[in-house]
């Protein structure tokens, strides 16, 4: 065959075929007297599969590297199959990628704000070119998310909302310096894949710098948070700050609200129902930020000791705290079984026929006093459990489970099969201890949690118990 007829039949160009002939992907062919060259049915074929490598993601460059590679290997398969798995996580991470995206998008279509000028949404950072509002409103609401804050930019109480935004009791919270530990939870929140840690880091230092200069300008700060342990530990982050800046604030902090037996938080509130909140809030005193100052630094401290402290005595001024810190303690590992409050509740829910991840998680906040998990922390638990040659968790199929979302796809999560495997259900009755079967690696604020540093709590009798080498 002349090159046309191979390009044709190849459905590439006459060039496409000489530029891989260039590049030593297809072998230079014999040439008739004519000084044509011949090609055969192989040239196409090879072309072919080319085409289709590229199709499911693979560059030119990759398809050359996977064939030096296989004519050296003599195991074409096996160099095909590793080249094909590091090609699975490149694009699930694209994927994980494209869903941050999506998700930052959604927060911006869903924010309710009427003023760019007084908005604290990326959409009106944006349009300000980067700018911080020259405008002042004449409150700031510091809230714990997008949802209760949303809901309160369509009350008539005006101002502009700053959500708080960030899983406190997941990942390092550490006694350093603010720009240290806000890289420390950039890095952290990113490795989740909630996104690029420059991203997350400019978003959380823009937070602090709202709330510091709408202090310092003496506006009216008002704190909305609600009863349960994600609140509770933003809202010892923002009084906190608010102590060192010396500035009055005020808070609305509450763990329950008329018609709501099965109250959740202030997310399924809708306006009307928050403005009904508006007059019952109160000045944080100086006793009441002190109080916060100090379990905050109980909370960052290397060691769980002074936060067991403050779990078990309690904080007249912060009626919510102790509640909250005694749950957090919960995620230590348990003396008989090494699980942590979550982990307990997840194998409990699928010992009792929760079938998939979202029914597991739906089970699990059941058996919470106050919920305070989303699906995604949930998840990661939940695939710390179920990764590995051992773990107490897996699909019906006996796989293990893959990444949790956003680092997979969130969808399909939710809806793999599961079932426990033989040591989840040991593990479960106490006879196996999950530490010694996994590992653990887990911070509870600046308490990091190993195998050579396993403090572990006594729910029933609200006891700490320090590793053994320090007993």
């Amino acid at each position: 065959m002349r090159v046309g007829e191979v390009a044709t039949r190849a459905g590439v160009n006459v060039e496409t075929v000489r530029y891989y002939e260039r590049r030593g992907l297809l072998p230079t062919p014999e040439r008739e007297p004519s000084g044509h060259r011949r090609y055969d049915e192989e040239t196409v074929r090879f072309l072919h599969a080319i085409k289709e490598a590229q199709a499911v993601g693979f560059t030119l460059a990759e398809i050359a590297e996977y064939l030096r590679a296989s004519r050296r290997s003599g195991s074409p398969s096996e160099t095909m199959r590793v080249r094909m798995a590091a090609k699975i996580d490149e694009i699930d991470s694209r994927i994980a990628g494209l869903r941050r995206m999506r998700e930052e998008l959604a927060r911006v279509v869903g924010c309710a704000c009427d003023s760019l000028d007084h908005c604290t949404c990326g959409a009106a950072y944006l349009a300000r070119r980067g700018r911080e509002s020259s405008a002042r409103p004449p409150v700031l609401h510091v809230t714990n998310g997008e949802s209760a804050g949303n809901t309160l930019r369509q009350t008539s109480i005006g101002g502009a909302v700053l959500p708080w935004q960030d899983v406190l009791h997941e990942g390092p919270v550490q006694a350093v310096s603010r720009p240290e530990l806000l890289r420390a939870r950039a890095g952290f929140l990113s490795d989740c894949g909630w996104g690029s840690g420059r991203a997350i880091l400019s978003s959380l230092e823009r937070r602090d710098r709202q709330l510091g200069e709408a202090l310092r300008d003496g506006l009216e700060v008002v704190l909305w948070f609600e009863h349960d342990l994600y609140d509770q530990l933003q809202l010892l982050d923002a009084l906190a700050l608010a102590r060192e800046v010396g500035a009055p604030l005020e808070l609305i902090v509450i763990g329950s609200f008329p018609g709501k037996p099965l109250f959740r938080g202030l997310g399924e509130l809708d306006a009307e129902q928050l403005e009904t909140l508006w007059p019952t809030r109160r000045a944080a005193t100086p006793d009441a930020l002190d109080a916060a100052a100090d379990a905050w630094d109980a909370f960052r401290a290397p060691e769980p000791t002074a936060l067991a402290e403050r779990a078990t005595h309690g904080s007249p001024e912060l009626p919510f705290l102790a509640p909250a810190l005694l749950r957090l303690l919960e995620e230590l590992p348990a003396p008989v079984d090494g699980l942590s409050g979550t982990e307990r509740r997840a194998l409990q829910a699928i010992a009792a026929n929760a079938r998939t991840p979202q029914s597991a998680f739906a089970a699990a906040q059941r058996l919470e006093d106050a919920p305070f998990l989303g699906d995604a922390c949930f998840y990661r638990a939940l695939a710390t459990l179920g990764r590995g040659p051992v773990r107490l968790v897996e699909t019906q199929e006996g796989e293990p489970l893959p990444a949790p979302p956003p680092l997979s796809d969130g969808h399909a999560f939710a809806r793999l099969p599961l079932q426990l495997t033989a040591d989840g259900r040991r593990v479960l009755r106490g006879e196996l201890d999950r530490v010694d079967l996994l590992g653990v690696d887990r911070w509870i604020g600046g308490t990091r949690v190993t195998p050579e540093n396993t403090w572990r709590w006594d729910r029933a009798e609200h006891r700490l118990l320090p590793p053994p080498a320090r007993r």
